[in-house]
């Protein structure tokens, strides 16, 4: 069940505010993410990285056992990980074998998107069917994923704390170059996220570079993220993302989704648990 009311930025989007990058000198300088209310941007169908041209790049599925997404095929194939991939330690390939084994024996395997969990940085460029929304200001940029509000906070006029607080979606900054990018350096990322959906760990040493670009005439935008951990991958690996612009009625503007509703392990499957808040937020 989806309910659809008017948020506090939902409310904004729809006024226009905070919509330009900021004031009218600045526009030739800086790429307009949002120019009004009722664009979003949708990723393609499926919920993979794209991979680069070249160098390392992110997992991808087995070949013995290739990945299909619902919205290609009637029946979703499930995810068993590549993990020939030379990026893994080999603490993570253990760790993933183990849950690939799990998989392929019947369990559901856990995406942050279905058990609405956040995804964390990168795996923020992973959520599909609904689009993102990027509000612009001064001093930052928000992004957020409709369907259970998930936000990013991009701060433009500070640097990095010293030592910030692992969080969900770390601890971002961010600038613009060349009049078209925008460029995300993220830190301080805890350690309970999934890089991917084939459930790739990490450790708290992530650290994550997006450039954020608009193409194809301002009608695509593209993602190019550079991953390092040394406490989890052999090497830093970069990987993309590409996004259509979305002016679907039943999207945009943006309104809030009901992720959690009833949404409980009913047939005993042994799925992680939804959040669940333990007091009441006011």
């Amino acid at each position: 069940m989806t309910a659809k009311s008017f948020s506090p930025i939902a409310a904004a989007l729809a006024c226009g505010i905070a919509l330009a990058p900021a004031a009218a000198a600045d526009r030739e300088k800086i790429p307009n993410f949002a120019p009004d209310s009722t664009v979003g941007w949708l990723k393609p169908p499926g919920d993979e990285f794209i991979q680069p041209e070249s160098g390392p790049g992110p997992i991808k599925a087995d070949p013995a056992h290739p990945y299909f997404s619902n919205a290609i095929v009637a029946q979703e194939t499930v995810k068993i990980a590549d993990l020939t991939n030379p990026i893994l330690q080999s603490w993570v390939v253990a760790q993933m074998k183990t849950e690939n084994d799990a998989v392929m024996a019947g369990k559901v395997g856990f995406t942050a998107r279905s058990r609405c969990w956040p995804h964390g940085v990168p795996g923020f460029l992973l959520y599909p069917v609904h689009p993102i929304f990027i509000i612009q200001t001064p001093k930052e940029v928000l992004m957020t994923w409709g369907q259970d509000f998930q936000l990013r906070r991009i701060f433009l006029d500070q640097p990095h704390s010293k030592n910030p607080k692992p969080s969900w979606y770390g601890e971002s900054v961010g600038h613009y170059e060349n009049g078209d990018t925008l460029v995300v350096d993220t830190i301080g990322l805890n350690d309970r996220t999934y890089v991917d959906n084939y459930r790739t760990p990490h450790t708290a040493q992530l650290h994550v570079v997006e450039r954020f670009r608009i193409v194809d005439n301002g009608n695509a935008l593209e993602v190019n993220a550079r991953v390092e951990d040394p406490g989890a991958f052999t090497m830093p690996w970069t990987a993309v993302q590409r996004y259509k612009k979305d002016q679907r009625p039943s999207e945009t503007p943006l309104h809030e989704m009901v992720c959690a509703e009833n949404n409980y392990d009913h047939f005993s499957q042994g799925l992680v648990p939804i959040p669940e808040a333990k007091t009441p937020d006011f």
